[in-house]
């Protein structure tokens, strides 16, 4: 599910990358994989259910020309030679590409405009943490008991009802929606019927704090229904091929909340930051119509392709259960996942608490984990999600035909590609943080002393963007072969490592550091599981002698783009305390870019072939 800048959700989850065709594919991998995201796409896709003949996979000149497309680019010659691909539909991959990545972009820009409306008008004391818990549990809630299996095996499912029923599925995903429908209604009544169970879950406060929390809650519980409706209209709309509107709906409900928030402000806000009745009345339901805008935005893109949703109950014998065993598996590895973040929530509200007790300046409690984790998780989002989206449906398909190669080279290709992006993403989170969160979140009722404490908590979570960008590359190649119980096995070591030193940082630090060593935690969990879920995936694909995942140039891409950060990360943090004077915006610009240059220098000396890959289609593009 996209994430749109609304409650952020560690642990729980697109449009591929912007970059246009070149004539020729410098920094192609391995077997003649394209470097660029638009040309690999269409040079792998395949029409389901067909066997493709070697002629068709010859250019229109006969062997080893490259194929051109409609839209004027070219097929590489390696992969339009390659025996069972066709030439490609590089123009309509590009153009969905264009679509989501436009999307994603506008959707996290509006979000970081909504976070910082939010952080202006509540700030980050205790009044925020129980806005951010209420309207985070209705995620937390989602995610930890369908949301997860949704994601992770309504495509497979649909792709493969799609090949082999006669009616391309569509009975099949009328029962699946109805059945999921059924179960999100039924958990949105029972979770609000809950609220002052589920809240004393998470925190312990008492008195008033407690009593607001509950009520906002109350209001922000009836989003499960829409977020589970969106997801599996999203589904279906990916399995189409249609990517965009799930990437572009929830600008509208960044805006709805910006506007919901906006009028707090010039209304409400004069209490000193003490909620009433009525502001929670509007910031708790204002906060729910918007996921339900972005849900019902999805209906013109559904009549678009030309879906019509007829709910049945004819469930038995209808295939429904296998699906609902691997959703079981999705079930409990989100329930793992939650029970450490539970820990983390749980351990954060009361560091907060105590941290106000004690006069510490900055808000060193929840809602500061909360946003620093929303920022940090922005490129995974963009990148590494959009891309999975792209290629998970053939993914599934090759692995329903027992092609495990094709599996591994989308898994090393995602893993290359989305490096390029997230190590260098990485290294600005790192290195210019007070001036990333400054730039971002430093208004209204947002100190000095928030900023610093939302810093150090974004440092310690950096490091670990590269791993949990790769952990869920990784879980999608499960997914992909239908297979939801080994990554459900592999995340209790990570979940046990996350709860067990989130809960050492919280004993051992001061209340004021409590929260960022929680943050540090998370990032040796995912260190871990991008290394145990690596070698179990590598096994895994390389069992019919298809190649290692381990021996593929995949960890070389990594090392190489770390090597070009560390000194690129050095000068990047000179140039931000250099522009420093002209302001936070100046000085996130100025490392950027430098940090930027210094990559793209050492990008060819260093051969590293995605970045170099970019550098030249966007060349191409200007010559254009």
């Amino acid at each position: 599910m996209p994430d749109s800048g609304g409650s952020p959700l560690p642990g729980s989850a697109g449009a591929s990358l912007p970059v246009p065709p070149v004539p020729r594919p410098t920094g192609a991998g391995p077997c003649g994989v394209p470097s660029t995201v638009s040309q690999y796409l269409g040079a792998r896709e395949r029409p389901v259910g067909r066997i493709v003949e070697p002629e068709e996979a010859e250019g229109p000149g006969g062997p080893g020309e490259s194929a051109a497309t409609p839209d004027g680019s070219v097929v590489p010659e390696e992969a339009a030679t390659e025996p069972g691909i066709p030439p490609a539909r590089s123009a309509s991959v590009l153009r969905s590409g264009a679509v989501m990545a436009a999307g994603s972009v506008v959707s996290r820009a509006t979000g970081f405009v909504r976070s910082a409306v939010v952080l202006a008008a509540l700030g980050t004391g205790l009044t925020a943490d129980g806005y951010t818990v209420a309207n985070t549990v209705p995620n937390i809630l989602y995610i930890l008991l369908i949301g997860g299996a949704l994601n992770a095996v309504f495509i497979p499912e649909l792709v493969r009802a799609a090949k082999e029923h006669a009616d391309g599925g569509a009975a099949y995903t009328d029962r699946l929606l109805t059945l999921c429908t059924v179960g999100l209604l039924a958990l949105t009544a029972l979770a609000v019927a809950a609220a002052p169970l589920i809240v004393g879950l998470y925190t312990d406060y008492d008195g008033r704090q407690a009593e607001l929390t509950v009520a906002l809650a109350r209001y922000c519980l009836p989003q499960i229904l829409f977020y589970g409706l969106f997801t599996l209209l999203g589904q279906v709309l990916n399995a189409r091929g249609r990517f965009g509107a799930m990437m572009w709906t929830p600008v509208l409900n960044n805006i709805v909340i910006i506007g919901v928030f906006g009028l707090y402000i010039a209304v409400a806000a004069s209490s000193g930051g003490a909620l009433s009745d009525r502001d929670a009345h509007l910031l708790g339901w204002g906060t729910t119509a918007g996921i339900a805008v972005q849900t019902l935005a999805l209906l013109p893109a559904l009549r678009a392709a030309k879906f019509r949703w007829r709910p049945r109950f004819d469930w038995r014998g209808s295939g429904l259960t296998r699906p609902m065993r691997a959703a079981g598996w999705l079930v409990l590895l989100v329930l793992t996942n939650q029970l450490a973040y539970w820990v983390v929530t749980r351990l954060s509200t009361t560091a907060g608490q105590q941290a106000f007790e004690q006069q510490v300046a900055g808000g060193a409690g929840y809602a500061a984990y909360s946003y620093a984790y929303q920022l940090w998780v922005v490129p995974q989002g963009i990148i590494t999600v959009s891309l999975v989206t792209a290629l998970m449906p053939r993914m599934s398909r090759a692995a329903a035909d027992g092609d495990l190669a094709g599996v591994r080279r989308d898994v090393a290709y995602a893993l290359r590609t989305s490096a390029a992006v997230v190590v260098p993403a990485a290294t600005v989170f790192l290195v210019l943080a007070p001036w990333v969160i400054g730039s971002v979140f430093g208004y209204g009722r947002t100190t000095d002393a928030d900023i610093t404490v939302m810093a150090g908590i974004l440092m310690a979570f950096a490091p670990g963007l590269v791993a949990f960008s790769g952990q869920y590359v990784l879980s999608r190649g499960f997914y992909a072969m239908s297979d939801t119980r080994t990554p459900f096995l592999l995340n209790l070591v990570v979940a046990a490592v996350n709860a067990g030193l989130s809960a050492a940082a919280y004993w051992v630090l001061p209340a004021r550091w409590a929260v960022t060593g929680m943050a540090g935690a998370s990032t040796v969990a995912f260190f871990v599981g991008f290394a145990v879920t690596g070698y179990v995936l590598s096994r895994r694909v390389s069992a019919t002698g298809t190649g290692s995942l381990l021996r593929s140039p995949t960890l070389g891409a990594h090392l190489k783009l770390i090597a070009a950060c560390l000194p690129a990360g050095a000068l990047a943090y000179g140039a931000a305390r250099a522009a420093e004077g002209a302001g936070d915006i100046a000085a996130v610009g100025a490392g950027t870019l430098t940090l930027l240059l210094t990559v793209v220098l050492l990008a060819r000396p260093l051969r590293i072939g995605e970045i170099t890959a970019m550098v030249d289609g966007g060349r191409a593009r200007l010559r254009r």
